[in-house]
């Protein structure tokens, strides 16, 4: 082997690096930053995949000591499930059959990720959960009853979620049913490809796009694309299928940063340059169960026509470079830290148009002191005379007749569109002032989707939890509500507290983001026999001043949360015990 080897300067990475570029000042000057060499040897930057037949597969000099998943994917390429309608053979074969392959059983319980299927084999053997693509959480009403009627057939085992992408999981579908669903699913102008496994998740954008009074720049055209470009018009597209793991994007248009930057692979932050509108460019943020990390910058500028490029050679350097060995480390920010954020930089470069990315902006045009602001509510939009509803969803969960009413208020009221959030709510834009209070009276906002519900279920997200998900060690959502709600009667608060519940360290809930998170464990209990417990994580911060929060306390059953959370309030949250505001009074 070469003993040549190349060497970067690179500013030093670490889960604790400031996320943040210089918010746009007329005191920013440049600061160089401190550097560390990198050594990288050349053969490590041979490409790890080659072209084959249209689809990506990783070189035979490479798969020595591969995953379990990369073995699945050399196996039988995913994405002709779909592509070369391999879904179709599939969905007549009885379970019976499927269950004697090795193959077919890794269809239905693998490859199937890549057309948004996720078989729940541990508590729905035979049904899946289906993930759609809703670029910046914009969806129908038409979409929405579709949806709807896919999952009311399948009676108490159907139901849908909002999720922390801004989009819809449809739930109780049966592998028979699938080649219909996906034409319905096109006839509606929606697709679920591409959104499981090694792929690119749903992009996230500000849901308040385009009715923002404050909003800097309309985020749904760079979402539509990206969602465009990423699945091929939902035709598939095999160059970004086969990535290392999966990898998530989203576009900020908010000063109030709804998009969640620093959890992101790939955040584009508005920045103008040289009197140009661009983004500057974050990268690496993730969640795992062995580590979390924030995104870093990546000191590079993208005029808002690079939008595409810049993401395809990003996801091009990940792809052909990332490893494929122990599943987790291989997110993005593993190989970043393998190259230096330098190197990583010069890979990318090496894949631009013109092989140009220009470094990044000081004119960040983010607001670093504003204050977040809550869309909850009844709230005036930058097109007179309308104003949008933010409905609350209790830990996102819906019924089938549920989504019919919010698609017939959506008509009604609005313009016919919903709008998701990654805190799992919905926001019914352009309404005329004129019908807001006949709104306000619908039962449906009365009795299940408030817009002003108690303050501490502002804050409230859930994973799906055990009651789906075979990963989850506990049970979220009903428990989320419970402990929130018996909380509620003990003490108040001055202000929404974000409370956040993962099932497992996989860490869908996202709990390090949340001012308090709890993480599914097993735990035990006072006589030490085991029982279903939380890690509880404390202090994680959203917004232009975000960071991750701490473990506060390890092991607790969940039995004995709400004392614990009590006292978590008043001791770091300024809540007052109910009993001594009954004494004042």
């Amino acid at each position: 082997m070469s003993s040549l080897s190349v060497r970067f300067l690179s500013p030093p990475l670490s889960s604790s690096t400031s996320a943040w570029p210089r918010t746009r000042s007329s005191s920013t000057q440049s600061v160089a930053p401190v550097t560390e060499e990198v050594e990288v040897e050349v053969e490590r930057l041979e490409p790890r995949v080659e072209e084959r037949e249209g689809y990506w597969v990783l070189k035979e000099k490479f798969r020595e000591g591969i995953n379990p998943s990369e073995k699945v994917k050399l196996q039988k390429e995913p994405m002709k499930l779909f592509m070369e309608n391999g879904i179709e053979e599939l969905a007549k074969m009885s379970l019976e059959e499927i269950e004697n392959s090795k193959v077919t059983k890794d269809d239905i319980d693998v490859r199937l990720k890549w057309l948004g299927l996720f078989h729940r084999r541990k508590h729905q053997y035979g049904r899946f959960m289906m993930r759609l693509k809703l670029p910046n959480g914009v969806t129908t009403s038409a979409q929405t009853r579709y949806l709807a009627s896919v999952i009311r057939k399948y009676g108490k085992d159907g139901c849908a979620d909002v999720t922390t992408r801004q989009n819809w999981q449809i739930r109780g579908v049966v592998l028979p049913d699938v080649p219909e669903i996906l034409k319905g699913l096109a006839e509606v102008g929606l697709t679920s490809l591409q959104s499981g496994m090694d792929n690119v998740r749903n992009p996230v954008g500000n849901p308040l796009a385009g009715i923002d009074p404050h909003e800097i720049v309309d985020t749904r055209p760079y979402s539509n694309l990206l969602s465009q470009f990423l699945t091929a018009n939902s035709f598939g597209n095999p160059a970004v299928t086969n990535l290392p793991r999966k990898w998530n994007v989203c576009v900020v248009g908010s000063h109030d940063l709804f998009e969640h930057p620093h959890i992101n692979d790939l955040a584009y932050m508005p920045a103008v340059k040289d009197e140009r509108f661009g983004f500057n460019l974050l990268v690496g943020g993730f969640f795992s169960p062995k580590r979390c990390a924030e995104a870093v910058p990546l000191d590079a500028w993208v005029p808002a026509d690079d939008v595409i490029p810049v993401c395809e050679a990003i996801l091009e350097a990940y792809r052909d470079l990332g490893n494929r060995g122990n599943r987790q480390k291989t997110r993005m920010m593993w190989l970043i830290d393998e190259l230096g954020i330098e190197g990583f930089r010069s890979e990318v470069v090496k894949r631009m148009p013109q092989n140009q990315l220009e470094r990044a902006s000081p004119e960040d045009l983010i607001q670093k002191q504003w204050e977040r602001r809550d869309y909850l509510g009844v709230h005036p939009q930058k097109q007179e005379g309308f104003s949008y509803a933010g409905l609350h969803i209790p830990v996102g969960r819906v019924q089938a007749d549920d989504m019919d009413e919010l698609a017939r208020l959506a008509d009604s009221y609005g313009s016919g569109e919903l709008r998701l959030t990654v805190e799992q709510n919905i926001i019914i834009p352009n309404i005329e002032n004129s019908k807001l209070n006949e709104l306000l009276e619908e039962p449906l906002l009365k009795d299940r989707f408030s817009p002003e519900p108690p303050i501490l279920m502002k804050g409230l997200v859930a994973c799906t939890g055990n009651q789906f998900c075979g990963q989850a060690i506990i049970e979220t959502k009903a428990r989320a509500l419970k402990v929130t709600e018996e909380v509620e009667r003990l003490v108040a608060v001055t202000r929404p507290i974000r409370m956040h519940w993962t099932g497992c360290p996989n860490t869908c809930g996202q709990v390090q983001v949340a001012d308090i998170g709890f993480m599914g464990c097993m735990a035990r209990d006072e006589n030490r026999k085991p029982c279903e417990g939380v890690d509880v994580f404390l202090g994680g911060k959203i917004g232009s001043d975000s960071h991750l929060g701490d473990l506060y306390k390890k092991g607790v059953p969940c039995k004995d949360l709400v004392p614990l959370v009590v006292d978590i309030l008043v001791k770091h949250f300024g809540a007052v015990p109910r009993e001594r505001e009954d004494e004042e009074d």
